[in-house]
């Protein structure tokens, strides 16, 4: 995956200005990770730690293991992140994922940096991590299927975003059980549970 400089001090109004409904997910993916109350939870491109909040807040019983492939952007988890619940790692989408068992792998914008086989082959190692009833909670860019409902501006080389459907089957080729919580435009929220 080609490496992109994420800025921490200009993260929120980048992602202000180029996905209006951000906040909307943010939402959608703290609400959907809430369900069950986990315990362990991995969030993978933990990113500036904003929806990593968000999910920490509505679980208090919760710890968190993130990761992220960029220095800056962890750092400015740290700074916003319990240190007694959390714990950050330095590592790529396409390293191999930490032992588990988890309760709940989430992520949130990130995926989409992955071309299809990348995803597929995500996702079969998110299947691996997760406890049995284990759910991961995926909130991230797709390719709608009226592309008038594209309103993400992607550049085709760092994002490289999949169709909901593409998503959903390779997801359960992992052996998830698989639901959209939510879809507006080019985002989605997808729930999928470990059986």
């Amino acid at each position: 995956m080609p490496e992109f400089e994420w800025d921490p001090e200009t993260y929120q109004a980048l992602m202000a200005e180029e996905i209006p409904d951000y906040p909307r997910l943010q939402t959608e993916v703290a609400a959907a990770a809430a369900v069950g109350a986990p315990n362990s939870i991995l969030d993978l491109g933990v990113g500036s730690g904003l929806t990593a909040q968000r999910v920490l807040d509505a679980l208090p019983g919760a710890g968190l293991l993130g990761i992220d492939a960029s220095p800056e952007m962890l750092a400015a988890a740290e700074a916003i992140l319990d240190p007694e619940r959390t714990e950050l790692r330095l590592g790529r989408l396409e390293d191999p994922l930490p032992r588990g068992p988890f309760d709940l792998v989430m992520s949130t914008l990130a995926v989409h940096h992955l071309d299809g086989p990348g995803k597929a082959d995500l996702f079969a190692c998110i299947a691996a991590v997760l406890a049995p009833g284990g759910r991961f909670v995926l909130g991230d860019l797709v390719v709608p299927a009226d592309p008038a409902d594209v309103v993400t501006p992607i550049d085709w080389i760092d994002d490289t975003p999949s169709s909901l459907d593409e998503q959903l089957t390779w997801l359960a080729e992992a052996g998830l059980t698989t639901r959209v919580h939510w879809q507006h435009r080019d985002l989605a929220v997808i729930v999928a549970q470990k059986d």
